[in-house]
């Protein structure tokens, strides 16, 4: 089921062929990795992937939506979650930091179950004056459970998908795009002074009736308190973009599951999750003590 969760069930008899010696057929390959997919299921995010939270550590957590192509809904949203400490935040000189270590949360259905998962491993790291960083877009799915949940956190809107509503209203309202250039980089100097009414403001001051304008006046005015950017800079490793869990959409969910042609039915698609879930957490031994038990006869 390793060799399932990697790549299409077409390629994964062949690498099994070529390196182990061993024929079996695309659809023991998908028969025994949803078999045990399923079954992981059951525990997959019961237990910490990271080492304890230390007092002066921040603990960050950023979650989006991907959209999966599933035979009973057509296209549905499976919510993803990155859970990691800021001392697993490396930057080396010059060179673009990384994360040396992640815990990941994948669940293809209602929020409820997936804000309950990453609830569940939030507390287990976090010790009761734990600061924690939350880093989102602007759903308000989101926005709801952080204040309900975590209300003495820093919630914080993605800086790059603000920017994204900046551009999109200044395509569509300046001809001159030497203009239209020069205006937006200067709001976005404002967004990193925290001074996102002003923003607002200077949008309002054009009077453009494109509908662009409407929708950043009203997404700004939602997410105003969650905009503090020049103060955000100063917590820790100072992140105030979605860069880590972009990257967890294709390490977690696109490199498999979004291939050409792909389709899944909606408990294959739990179920591959669950595996992929468990590889990029590094917690492979689940899966091997599932093989020890009496449960292989099923697979």
């Amino acid at each position: 089921m390793f060799a399932g969760q990697m790549d299409c069930y077409e390629n994964c008899n062949e690498v099994i062929d070529k390196f182990l010696d061993v024929t079996v057929s695309s659809s023991q390959v998908h028969r025994v990795t949803d078999t045990y997919g399923k079954e992981i299921g059951k525990t997959v995010n019961e237990h910490t992937a990271l080492t304890p939270l230390r007092k002066e550590e921040v603990l960050y957590i950023e979650a989006d939506g991907s959209m999966l192509l599933t035979r009973e809904e057509g296209w549905k949203e499976t919510k993803l979650g990155r859970i990691f400490k800021s001392s697993d935040c490396i930057h080396a000189g010059e060179k673009p930091g990384w994360i040396s270590n992640s815990q990941y949360v994948a669940h293809l259905g209602s929020h409820k179950k997936f804000t309950e998962q990453m609830e569940h491993l939030i507390d287990s790291y976090a010790h009761p004056k734990s600061k924690l960083v939350f880093i989102t877009d602007g759903a308000p799915w989101l926005r709801n459970w952080i204040e309900d949940a975590y209300p003495s956190s820093h919630s914080i809107l993605d800086y790059y998908h603000a920017c994204g509503y900046l551009h999109a209203f200044s395509r569509e309202h300046f001809i001159d795009r030497t203009k239209e250039q020069e205006w937006t980089t200067e709001q976005q100097k404002l967004l990193m002074e925290s001074k996102v009414r002003e923003v607002i403001a200077n949008v309002q001051q054009l009077n453009s009736s494109g509908k662009e304008a409407e929708k950043l006046i009203e997404y700004y005015q939602a997410n105003a308190d969650r905009m503090n950017y020049k103060s955000y800079q100063k917590i820790r490793c100072g992140i105030i973009g979605s860069g880590a869990i972009e990257s967890a959409h294709r390490k977690v969910i696109q490199k498999r599951m979004k291939q050409s042609g792909q389709r899944w039915s909606m408990d294959g698609a739990q179920n591959m999750l669950n595996l992929r879930v468990i590889n990029c957490n590094h917690q492979w031994e689940k899966i091997v003590a599932l093989t020890k038990t009496t449960f292989k006869k099923a697979a």
